[in-house]
């Protein structure tokens, strides 16, 4: 088609102009940049017009694919044709997901410009109907304060309810249809920046994702040594804070010592959603190192006081939104218990994994609160007066070597403590996993010097761990302070931030 791609005409403008005589006065060189620049202008609207993709209800209505579009006219009716039939009136549950793992696997083979184009159809064509959803809100706007207001309240709630909610549950009906969902969405949240077409099937995969995948719909499950070969393997493949090496060094984290513990939810039964990792101990520890010692010998669990979460993953990207963590922690902590009653103390060893990114663009800052004379410190011990921050920046790359005396390592303990303690994004904690944990009532404990000594850990953190501390009795403060923008930390975190 001549007319379905814009470097169709900015070819043809282009031989326009190269076959266009050159100006030979003046004068004309003056009329020739004029017209020059016009048609510039027309070229660059009329690629705008062309690019702009085309809803799915124009395409519907056309006879001819244009452009990048994946599936033809036809194909595109004939695919909305069968998500209609999915979710048809008369159709029972069961054979609307007989016909849903159909489309499911037309899916499975579609490129995947060609699930674009149904995610599309599930955005566009199954919404909330409109005019419905404006005449129920006068109602209910004119029923507030009256005895009507209840029912018109009901009106409102149905009118919100898309025909594309009933789509997802048709396929959420058939044996593989959670996955399918679950893998679905896990495909369309890199695209959500470059196509906000698609944030409406987010959205409601996410909704519905919170209630199917609520804490009293899952089951806790030790995860040991002798689970089945197929689950251990996800435990390697879903590890995200520390790699797992070897079937040696899973064994280690699985040994007498230590319990796994993963939610798993009935419809995707050998599939853990989240699993934690946990070291019974005698103390907090202070390095993932002797945790991760595969020559280490067990630890007598009869003495063991303290409980050590050092890995917790999330599993399903799909399921991001989706809180598992405080649930998980809970139960943890309850069945911990219940087995080992001597245990008291219940911490974290995380890694600060937005750390360093942070400094790189806070050092400054963070120079700026020095005094005189610990600027000056500072400046002899980095050998510039005054220190800048890419001398800071500098000095704190090979953090490792520093003295245990160094203004540098006590600045480097002091910025992450800052960055822990009083750093906030929009009124959270800034580090991902800090707002993980003091999300769920923990607060700030304590910082550990060269904790994971792990390229990663250098790379994320110069190599620093913080230990966050889940006081039972004060959880609830915790969150209470954190709802009014103050991060709960130890006295120790609070001296370090020189506020």
């Amino acid at each position: 088609m001549i007319n379905s791609t814009p470097e169709w005409i900015t070819r043809s403008v282009s031989r326009l102009r190269t076959a266009a005589p050159a100006a030979d006065k003046a004068g004309d060189k003056t009329a020739d940049k004029s017209a020059k620049a016009s048609l510039d202008k027309t070229v660059t609207d009329v690629v705008a017009k062309v690019a702009v993709p085309r809803s799915t209800n124009e395409r519907l209505q056309a006879t001819l694919r244009r452009g990048q579009e994946a599936l033809s006219p036809r194909a595109l009716r004939r695919l909305l044709a069968d998500l209609q039939e999915v979710v048809a009136p008369q159709v029972s549950e069961i054979e609307g997901g007989r016909r849903a793992q159909a489309v499911a696997d037309w899916y499975a083979k579609a490129e995947p410009e060609e699930r674009r184009d149904m995610w599309l159809l599930m955005c566009e064509q199954f919404a909330p109907d409109a005019t419905r959803f404006k005449s129920a809100r006068q109602r209910y706007e004119a029923a507030a304060g009256t005895a009507e207001e209840g029912q018109a309240e009901i009106s409102l709630r149905r009118a919100l309810v898309s025909p594309r909610t009933r789509l997802l549950q048709r396929f959420s009906a058939f044996p593989e249809g959670m996955r399918f969902l679950v893998d679905l969405r896990a495909e369309i949240l890199p695209l959500l920046k470059a196509d906000k077409r698609l944030l409406p099937l987010d959205a409601e995969l996410e909704h519905l994702f919170s209630t199917w995948f609520d804490v009293a719909f899952l089951e806790l499950r030790r995860l040991s040594w002798d689970s089945p070969a197929s689950l251990l393997e996800k435990l390697i493949k879903y590890e995200a804070v520390h790699d797992i090496r070897s079937w040696a060094d899973l064994k280690n984290r699985l040994d007498s010592d230590r319990r796994c513990y993963g939610f798993f939810h009935p419809r995707l039964p050998n599939e853990p959603l989240i699993f934690v990792e946990v070291a019974l101990v005698d103390k907090i520890s202070s390095s993932i190192t002797p945790l991760l010692d595969e020559a280490a010998a067990p630890v007598d669990i009869t003495r063991a006081t303290t409980a050590i979460f050092y890995s917790i993953s999330n599993t399903q990207t799909g399921l991001r939104g989706v809180s598992f963590g405080d649930s998980l922690i809970k139960h943890v902590v309850e069945t911990l218990t219940a087995e080992f009653p001597r245990l008291r103390t219940f911490a974290t060893l995380s890694p600060i994994p937005g750390f360093r990114a942070w400094l790189s663009k806070h050092a400054g800052a963070m120079l700026d609160r020095l005094d005189d004379k610990r600027r000056s410190e500072l400046g002899r011990a980095v050998g510039f007066e005054p220190p800048q921050a890419t001398h800071l920046l500098g000095a704190v790359d090979k953090a490792l070597e520093l003295d245990a005396k160094s203004p540098v390592r006590q600045m480097l303990l002091e910025c992450a403590a800052y960055y822990l303690g009083r750093e906030l994004q929009e009124g959270k904690p800034a580090d991902p996993v800090a707002r993980f944990h003091l999300g769920n009532g923990a607060r700030v404990e304590r910082l550990n010097w060269a904790g994971d000594p792990s390229s990663k850990g250098q790379k994320q953190s110069y190599g620093l761990m913080v230990n966050y501390l889940y006081d039972l009795k004060r959880i609830d403060k915790h969150r209470s302070l954190l709802a009014q923008g103050k991060v709960p930390v130890s006295g120790d975190i609070d001296s370090l931030c020189r506020d």
